[in-house]
Formats: structure tokens, sequence, C-alpha cells
């Protein structure tokens, strides 16, 4: 089958119309629509269904769009690697970890800090949110992503083909609040006391929501969450502000605590610390000796070791 069919195919998908995926791919509307022709023809079935407002996925479609991209990402890295190029690393990232955490450790990599000839790779990152790492990992349009723990078993969605998952370091769990809040200057809250508090988290499913679930949440039938979907800065906006508190990773609370826009609240009881996880897709050919020393460098330069009671900061590679 030809590359190309897939490709116009993947494209058509991707920009939600013929129209905006011929420019995309610098074709005339024409020819991308005898190559969508050509490829039903070669595959017995309908995959895109035409109407006035743009084109949707057929059955057939469903099915073939993650084989088509993962076709595609081979045919990527035969490329290079009978072209002698170096391997292509998709990487992405929650915002806090992609913020706080990783600039040092891609720099130590490109370096070549993870040993002799791993640095020589194309680097990638995609910043998001955990449902779309998620999605561009099972897709395929990532090959390697870093996110905090959230509690819930699995990988996230199946995937075409292998994908694997392990724990690269902790980071700190901090309570935290507006420098106003009735809390900020009590010392050694108990839970109870910080379970009457209203708590925001992120997102449903959220490492925030897991933080307080494993808190205690049960302890206090009227403790209360709001969420602020699709914003870590706004939810840490509100927080400072006294909207209300929030159980988050230092990573994702640093920068404002450093400012003084939220204070960490003194709770007796100790917070767990929240892992950072790799997950990763298998079968990358010369890729993979890249990415397995970029997840080995990662772990050594977790940003917090309860053996030496180090504060959110990264040790330097």
């Amino acid at each position: 089958m030809d590359s190309r069919y897939l490709r116009a195919f993947v494209a058509v998908v991707d920009a939600g119309g013929i129209s905006a995926a011929a420019v995309a791919l610098g074709y005339a509307q024409s020819t991308l629509s005898v190559q969508l022709r050509r490829l039903e023809r070669e595959l017995g079935a309908e995959v895109l269904r035409r109407s006035p407002t743009g084109t949707t996925l057929t059955e057939a479609g469903r099915l073939l769009l993650p084989y088509a991209r993962e076709a595609l990402e081979l045919e990527e890295r035969m490329r290079r690697a009978v072209g002698d190029r170096v391997p292509r690393l998709r990487l992405g990232a929650l915002e806090s970890l992609a913020v706080e955490w990783l600039p040092d450790i891609l720099a130590a990599f490109g370096r070549g800090a993870a040993g002799p000839g791993t640095g020589a790779a194309e680097v990638r990152l995609k910043v998001a949110g955990r449902a779309v790492l998620q999605e561009e990992l099972a897709a395929g349009r990532l090959d390697l992503i870093f996110l905090f723990d959230n509690g819930a078993p699995g990988g996230g969605p199946p995937s075409v083909g292998g994908h694997e998952r392990t724990v690269v370091g902790h980071d700190r769990t901090v309570a935290v609040a507006g420098p106003g809040h009735r809390l900020a200057r009590v010392r050694g809250l108990a839970p109870e006391e910080l379970l009457e508090e209203e708590f925001l988290v992120a997102e449903a499913g959220c490492t925030s929501q897991m933080l307080v679930d494993r808190f205690g949440r049960d302890l206090s039938p009227r403790a209360r969450l709001s969420m602020v979907t699709g914003s870590l800065a706004a939810l840490r906006r509100l927080a400072a502000h006294g909207r209300g508190i929030a159980l988050l990773p230092h990573l994702a609370a640093r920068q404002d605590l450093d400012t003084g826009e939220l204070v960490e609240l003194d709770v007796r009881q100790g917070l767990e610390p929240v892992s950072i996880e790799a997950r990763w897709r298998t079968g990358l050919g010369p890729a993979e000796r890249p990415l397995a020393a970029l997840v080995a460098l990662a772990r050594r330069n977790a940003p917090w070791d309860a053996r030496s009671s180090l504060t959110g900061v990264a040790r330097s590679a």
C-alpha cells in the first residue's frame, strides 16, 4: 500500500477536513481526494464519510487509524535508520514536570550525560494534560511520557503495540493556600482540620484528587472538592486568592511558593510523596537506546530524595 494514501488519510483525520489537510500537506484538494479514493479501493471499504460540514470516520476508518499511524511511524524509523539519521524521540510531559524538572535533564541528555552516543537523538517535547498524553502515547504519536501518579491502575487507553511503565522518582506532597487563608499561620494542623476546608483539584481522576482521597477524605463527610478543569495555573491563582486549599506535588507549586503567592501549610501528619512515572512504547528500533538512557537519567535526577530530605530541587546531572 502506498504510504501517501495513509498519510493523506491521517492528515484528514487530524485536520478535520480535506481542505485543511490539503493545505497542511501542500497538495491540491483534488490530489488528496484521489489518494483517499485509491486507499478505499485498495481496502475495499469506505474509511471517511464526507459531508458539507467536514469528514468523519466510518467504523472501518476508526479501525484503520491506529494501524495507519503505526505504519507511518515505522516508515519514518526505516528512513532514519537507512539514511543514517539520528533517531527521533517524541517526548510528552505534564506542564509542571516540563517546566520545573525536565529542562535540566534534557540539557544533560544532550551533553551525553546518559552515556556515550545516547544524546544523539532528535527530541521533540509536547506539553499537555494527562488525558491527552495518554491518548497520544496509545495512538503512537508520542514515544515516552512523564506523569505524576494518580492512583489509577493500568496505563490509560490500549495501544497498538506494547507499552511499559516504571516509577522514575518521587516528589514530596505539599498542602498549599493563599497567604491570607485562615490556616496559613496555624502550626501543626491535624487532618480533621484540613479536611474541613474546600479542596481545589485539577480535574476528575487527577493527581491532586488522588492526594486528597489518600490523605483521608473519608475522615470528614463534609470534605468539599472544587474542580478547575484544564488549568493548573488557574487552580493556583484561585488558591492564592483564598478560594480554597490544594494538595499538590511540590514541583507543581514551587514557583508560587518561591514568590510568596502561595504558602505551605504546616500539617501535623506527614503527607505521602507522589510518584513520577515514565510510560513508553516498545519496538522503537534505533530510538530504544536513547529512550532507555533518558529514562535512566530521569531516575538519577528525581526531584526529591527522602533519604537526604531534599525539598524538590533537582540534583544536577
